[in-house]
């Protein structure tokens, strides 16, 4: 492979200077990790907190009011009293409220007697992540209150089997924890594609690339030219994501930098070679930008992992997951973040980035015209 560094430093200045009075380039490697990360950072949250819950309580005792205290005083729930389950009811067909407790006139009653239903809980199951949510949240508050009141009043209360609850990694269970750290990866993939995608189309159509390849550079020299300064521009972008997640969203970094640079740069080497790929097939930046955006951001963004659970999908689409680059590296992203240098997660997935790195610069290679036809 002979490249001749002259004519590479030129090619690699002309495209700086193409990309200095196009500021677009600019905008879509800094400003677009910005917006997005703003965006998700701040506006999407996964985390249900201030849920208005409605309480229908048929007869005040000392005892209702100290287990509907559990969920005043509780920053997830924002309890409404209501005089009657109708009120209740139309409340939660209206969108009012989320769900519904009920205790009923014999609650102080029936608190201990085996089999006693003593309190009604009705969830709407429209948001299943809120629902789960305020079902666990009131059986466990009901354990802790119930074992609470037995232990004051001295009574004894079987409890076969004691739960503990521990969460590793993100105990403060917060979805801006995950969320962020593989938003990184839809960002990189999106702003790797996309500076690409057009870079080889625009001289297609500008006619330019005729005139390059009549001189004695090589397309290897035109190539590398061309990815060079979007591999600058890109890694400057995933810097800056990467800052952003630390110190304005306040995103553990428990592993090395350094290993998520490395992993960053395989990844973004991927994005480029599928965006140089594109552009070279499609030979029209208006196409070469609608595909590169159907085939990496939105693989990336349903099939790696980022919001949706690969364990939950069925088994063919798992299967396809394989072929989406972003899985990889949200895994390491996420493992990096809130774990640390796991080497059994980062070591294959580098591996698996690294072989697509090959796979989508050979196919590049391969389908960039050699000669004038």
């Amino acid at each position: 492979m002979n490249i001749n560094r002259m004519r590479l430093k030129g090619l690699i200045i002309k495209e700086f200077l193409q990309i200095w009075r196009d500021p677009s380039s600019l905008a879509i490697a800094f400003v677009l990790p910005v917006l997005l990360l703003l965006l998700f950072g701040y506006g999407v949250s996964l985390d249900a907190k201030h849920v208005p819950i409605g309480w229908v309580i048929d007869k005040n005792t000392p005892e209702t009011q100290s287990f509907s205290a559990a969920f005043e005083h509780s920053e997830y729930f924002q309890p409404h009293h209501y005089n009657s389950m109708t009120a209740a009811q139309t409340a939660m067909q209206h969108r009012k409220i989320n769900a519904i407790i009920r205790l009923r006139e014999d609650f102080s009653r029936e608190l201990f007697k085996q089999n006693s239903p003593a309190i009604q809980v009705i969830v709407d199951g429209v948001d299943a992540n809120t629902a789960r949510l305020i079902s666990g949240y009131t059986q466990g508050a009901w354990s802790e209150w119930l074992a609470h009141l037995a232990m004051v009043r001295g009574i004894s209360l079987s409890k076969p089997i004691e739960i503990e609850h521990r969460i590793w990694y993100n105990s403060a269970i917060l979805s801006k924890n995950f969320l962020v750290p593989g938003l990184i990866a839809i960002i990189m993939i999106l702003i790797g594609a996309l500076l690409t995608a057009m870079v080889m189309a625009r001289e297609w159509e500008r006619g330019t690339l005729e005139a390059m390849i009549a001189t004695p550079i090589t397309m290897i020299e035109v190539l590398l030219g061309k990815l060079i300064p979007y591999f600058v521009l890109g890694m400057g972008g995933m810097l800056l994501s990467i800052a952003m997640a630390v110190f304005m969203f306040d995103v553990p970094l428990r592993g090395s930098i350094w290993v998520l640079i490395l992993c960053g740069t395989l990844f973004l080497l991927v994005a480029l070679g599928m965006g140089l790929l594109i552009s070279i097939i499609s030979k029209n930046q208006f196409v070469a930008g609608q595909i590169a955006i159907i085939v990496t951001f939105l693989p990336a963004f349903i099939l790696s992992g980022f919001i949706f659970d690969i364990d939950s999908m069925p088994i063919v689409v798992q299967g396809f997951t394989f072929l989406v680059s972003a899985r990889y590296f949200v895994a390491i992203l996420q493992t990096v973040f809130l774990t640390g240098n796991v080497w059994a997660v980062i070591v294959p997935n580098a591996a698996a980035l690294l072989l697509l790195v090959i796979f989508f610069f050979r196919m590049a290679l391969k389908k960039a015209p050699q000669r004038l036809e």
